[in-house]
This record gives C-alpha cells, sequence and structure tokens, in this order.
C-alpha cells in the first residue's frame, strides 16, 4: 500500500512514522508512506499557500492551486483515493480504515488555518475525512491517526493476526478487559474464571465482558448490533472495565 501525504508541516510525521510496528512495516515494505511539503508547489519568495476568504470573517483559508497541483503532480499516471482532513467531513471509524486498507493508493491533504477551498474537494473528487467531533489546529495529527488505523490492518502489520479480530470495533463492540501477572493488586483480584484453564468459560467471559464494557461506555455501538449474550452467568462480570486507547 503507498501513502502520500500533503502538507505544510512535514517534520510532524519524522519520528510517530519511525517508531512500533508503524515504523517496521514502513521500513518492511509493507506500507509505504511519503511525505510532500506543500510548499514545494506555491509559488513566489514566500511561498504562500493561504490567502483571506471571500466574504470575509476571521483566519486565512489553503488556496486550491498549491494543492491541486502537489496532487497531480504526485498521482500522475495514477487513481488514488484522495482524502482531505476536514472537521466537516466523514467521521474515520474501524469501517473506513478497513475500507482505507484494501487500497493501493491512497493521497492524505492536511487542512490547515480556517479550512481548505472547496474547489479542492471538487476538482480532485476528494473525500473529507474528520477523526472526531472537534477542532485541530491543522490535519497532521488526524493523518497518522488514520494512517495507523489503516495500516495496521495490512496483511504482515501485525506479529498475530488473530488479535486484529479480537480487538475493540472489530466485531462492533469494545474489547473486553485485559489483564496480566500480578494475579492480586493492591486487593483487586484477576477475575477467577480467566486463570481456570477452561477455555470455553473465558471465551463466554470475555464476550459477555465485551457486551457489558460496550453497554457503559459506548452503547450506541449496539445499535443494531449483536444479540445478548448476557445471560450467560460468567457475562456480565467485568470488573475493572477501562477505555481502550482507541477512543
Amino acid at each position: 500500500m503507498r501513502i502520500d501525504v500533503l502538507t505544510i508541516f512535514p517534520e510532524a510525521f519524522a519520528s510517530p512514522l519511525e517508531v512500533g510496528l508503524l515504523g517496521k512495516a514502513i521500513g518492511g515494505d509493507i506500507v509505504r508512506v511519503k511525505v510532500h511539503d506543500l510548499r514545494d508547489w506555491a509559488e513566489g519568495p514566500h511561498r504562500k499557500v493561504d490567502d483571506m476568504p471571500f466574504g470575509g470573517g476571521p483566519g486565512m483559508v489553503m488556496t486550491p492551486g498549491p494543492i491541486v497541483d502537489a496532487v497531480e503532480e504526485i498521482a500522475a499516471g495514477r487513481m488514488p483515493r484522495v482524502l482531505l482532513m476536514s472537521a466537516a467531513g466523514r467521521k474515520f471509524d474501524h469501517r473506513m480504515a478497513e475500507e482505507l486498507a484494501k487500497s493501493e493508493d491512497v493521497v492524505i491533504i492536511c487542512g490547515r488555518y480556517e479550512g481548505v477551498d472547496q474547489r479542492v474537494v471538487e476538482v480532485l473528487g476528494a473525500e473529507e475525512v474528520s477523526v472526531g467531533d472537534f477542532v485541530l489546529a491543522g490535519g497532521e495529527v488526524a493523518a497518522l491517526l488514520v494512517i495507523e488505523a489503516t495500516a495496521r490492518l495490512i496483511p504482515g502489520f501485525m506479529g498475530n493476526e488473530r488479535s486484529l479480530g479480537e480487538e475493540s470495533y472489530a466485531e462492533g463492540m469494545l474489547e473486553y478487559p485485559q489483564y496480566t501477572r500480578p494475579a492480586q493488586f493492591r486487593g483487586l483480584a484477576v477475575p477467577e474464571v480467566l486463570i481456570s484453564g477452561d477455555h470455553g468459560r473465558i471465551a463466554a467471559w470475555r464476550k459477555g465482558a465485551a457486551l457489558d464494557r460496550t453497554r457503559s461506555l459506548r452503547p450506541d455501538l449496539l445499535a443494531g448490533g449483536p444479540q445478548d449474550p448476557s445471560s450467560d452467568p460468567e457475562g456480565p462480570q467485568a470488573p475493572g472495565a477501562r477505555r481502550d486507547a482507541a477512543s
């Protein structure tokens, strides 16, 4: 998979793309990520990429010329899926990450200031994408989120592919709570079922615990979701439930 990123702050990507599993995947050519400086396509001594909005108002708007020129040059002879990180876009989620992971070629445009001239979307057929109901100073952090959430679904990224099917959102629910050594910590014990060695009971507990956790933290995910397995006596007992790192 190839991902090209267009930004006025290419330095924001250096460290995050070099560490952890994502860094290994890029180094191993499982996913190719190339970051481009938008100002390379800007004209004038100051390489200006923004201007005042028509109609008045605060802030500046990113001009369409440099962005369109950059994407057309970067994607010459190819037909990538073009994403524009925007607070007004479709909300990025696990399902969209799965869609993108099936793509061979993606271009991500990082917006800044008050936004990007709408003609960028119209000329390039770009998809506006939001990572949540909040506003960031720019699209760089959002782009990194999209890159990692997508890349980890590409075959070869994870050391253990099984873990992809058990994590939060993969089956429409949050993942069950996890525990490790020690078995006792500050008066709190690991649920007995997890150290029983009974894999059937463990699987049933995890299924019920995942549902219980989802009901508590993200009930919106259950609308039209899986059937309630909480009738299992081991199911609803999910002490220590906590929110996953991905939210």
